[in-house]
């Protein structure tokens, strides 16, 4: 029987990513020529294919790397990213700091200390 409270969530696939390597090798281009176009290395080509993005170093490299995929397999970039997003999860709302947190303290204490500001 499966556990459901500390179950962690499976990365979702893209059906469209799932299709990049078959779209690669129909035009004739090896995930080395990508890579020594691109400079990016092989293993995160590979885990782009794979929609594997967990191994990716993550932020705004993985946008990039999936743009110059697309570019270098002549695919649309737009609609590439598009679909990455999709895989995304959505980020935890944030919390607002409790009061008396450490952030609320500086913010005290540096308000004391500024010239003009004591009361």
């Amino acid at each position: 029987m499966a556990q459901m409270g500390n179950a962690r969530p499976s990365p979702r696939k893209c059906p469209l990513l799932t299709d990049l390597a078959a779209i690669r090798e129909a035009k004739g281009i090896s995930l080395k020529q990508i890579s020594d176009t691109t400079k990016i290395s092989v293993r995160y080509l590979k885990a782009i294919e794979a929609s594997q993005f967990e191994q990716l170093p993550g932020g705004l490299f993985n946008t990039s790397y999936i743009r110059q995929y697309a570019r270098a397999i002549d695919y649309n970039e737009w609609e590439l990213l598009a679909s990455y997003g999709s895989t995304i999860p959505e980020p935890p709302p944030e919390t607002p700091p409790a009061r008396g947190s450490l952030s609320t303290t500086l913010r005290v204490v540096a308000l004391r200390l500024l010239p003009g500001k004591r009361g």
